[in-house]
């Protein structure tokens, strides 16, 4: 589930969604390269979903040949969000704009003193201005504090899953997007403070006392391992703020398909690039897609 400008990851526990919508730093992972691939097909149409981690370490080979092979014969290629400078720029301006606490407030009144310290500690540990994150709301001081971690590893936006498909997908193939940057900036400010307290919490615990999650997280995506998947990532958030989950995935899932099931009423090739956290279990768009009748090939 993602934020597309740079240096950030998706919606949800920003590490975990973040959707997955999270991603990871460099790690000695020697899986072969088979990230899940699903085929949904109708009588005229074939749509491909892949699940994306949205911020990679460089160098990692993941591109299954299913996908590669979809990409040559696409007619339209549809991501969250439109992948581009622009966009960017955009999420990024909008998230200023409201991802600051109001006037008179500050993120330490959200934080319980435990998670407060732990935040503290990781700003002096990775450099972060702990006199900005003290003005932004709970969801922008976790995006830019696990933004800050996983760049001091090395991961990085411009390694991810969109960017790369985006630059090699034929130039020919018509680009479209699920969301807009208005409508995912709006999903997080939307959200109040306890919910995206509770997340921020989480993820500050997540990098402190467990920074092997990252290194498993990208090893069950390469292995195409859905249950290891649905553990390190999903369920955190279904148990740290549900509310926040059924905002940031369940609704979300809900919508997308809804564009999907209107877009395979026509005919053609498509492929659809989300977090890989939207396609997972009942709530994940190939389940609702099988759910309306389609024939969907995949885990």
């Amino acid at each position: 589930m993602g934020l597309r400008f740079k240096g950030l990851a998706a919606p949800g526990l920003i590490l975990a969604l973040a959707a997955l919508v999270a991603a990871c730093a460099p790690a000695p992972v020697q899986a072969e390269p088979r990230p899940a691939v699903w085929v949904v097909r109708d009588a005229d149409s074939e749509m491909t979903l892949f699940g994306s981690v949205h911020v990679l370490p460089p160098g990692l080979d993941w591109r299954p040949e299913a996908l590669d092979a979809a990409l040559a014969e696409a007619d339209d290629l549809w991501f969250e969000l439109p992948v581009d400078p622009g966009t960017e720029a955009q999420a990024a301006a909008l998230a200023l704009r409201h991802g600051m606490m109001p006037p008179g407030q500050a993120l330490a009144d959200t934080l319980d003193p435990e998670s407060l310290a732990r935040l503290q500690r990781l700003a002096q540990r990775h450099d972060l201005p702990m006199a900005t994150l003290a003005q932004l709301k709970p969801w922008f001081a976790e995006v830019l504090v696990a933004a800050g971690v996983l760049a001091a590893q090395g991961a990085d936006i411009s390694h991810g899953v969109e960017r790369q498909i985006s630059a090699l997908a034929p130039a020919a193939v018509e680009r479209r997007a699920l969301e807009s940057a208005e409508q995912q900036i709006a999903l997080f400010s939307a959200a109040p403070l306890d919910e995206q307290a509770a997340s921020l919490a989480e993820t500050l615990r997540q990098l402190e006392e467990d920074p092997e999650a990252f290194y498993r997280l990208i090893a069950a995506w390469m292995a195409g391992d859905q249950a290891a998947l649905e553990a390190e990532t999903l369920t955190p958030l279904r148990q740290a703020a549900p509310a926040l989950y059924e905002r940031m995935v369940t609704a979300r899932n809900r919508d997308w398909v809804a564009q999907l099931h209107a877009r395979l009423e026509g005919s053609g090739r498509t492929v659809v690039v989300v977090g890989a956290g939207h396609l997972m279990g009942e709530d994940g768009l190939p389940h609702r897609l099988r759910a309306l009748g389609y024939e969907v090939e995949g885990p």
